[in-house]
């Protein structure tokens, strides 16, 4: 799968504060899903899930004039979910995405793994 541009911009955001074990969930040849993508990454801390998904919306404001239509989990910044309509993006610290294992949600998915920067 190769990244749109709305994509592209998600993943730098999330890059750009060194967020871990990015995967890019395709949906569109499911049916009544919600999104046509999700993307799910890590930060190693509440801190720095925190600074992805600020990175992540001000990227998407900066570059694509996009607002996120909702956050939820910027409380505890545990898990934390941006809804950008049609993509849908989770930034967990590993321990809640290891237990709620929303990656293999959908195991008819096409989905991209991306290398971390480092």
């Amino acid at each position: 799968m190769r990244l749109n541009k709305t994509l592209k911009n998600i993943v730098d955001g999330i890059q750009d504060k060194k967020g871990r074990n990015v995967r890019v969930v395709d949906l569109r040849k499911i049916d009544d899903t919600i999104c046509d993508f999700i993307v799910i990454c890590e930060g190693n801390t509440p801190t720095q899930v925190s600074a992805i998904s600020d990175s992540v919306e001000n990227k998407m404001r900066t570059e694509m004039g996009v607002k996120s239509l909702s956050i939820a989990g910027k409380n505890n910044n545990l898990w934390v979910a941006m809804d950008f309509a049609d993509i849908v993006v989770h930034v967990f610290v590993p321990d809640f995405r290891q237990f709620y294992d929303i990656d293999n949600l959908w195991e008819d998915a096409k989905f991209e793994d991306i290398p971390d920067l480092d």
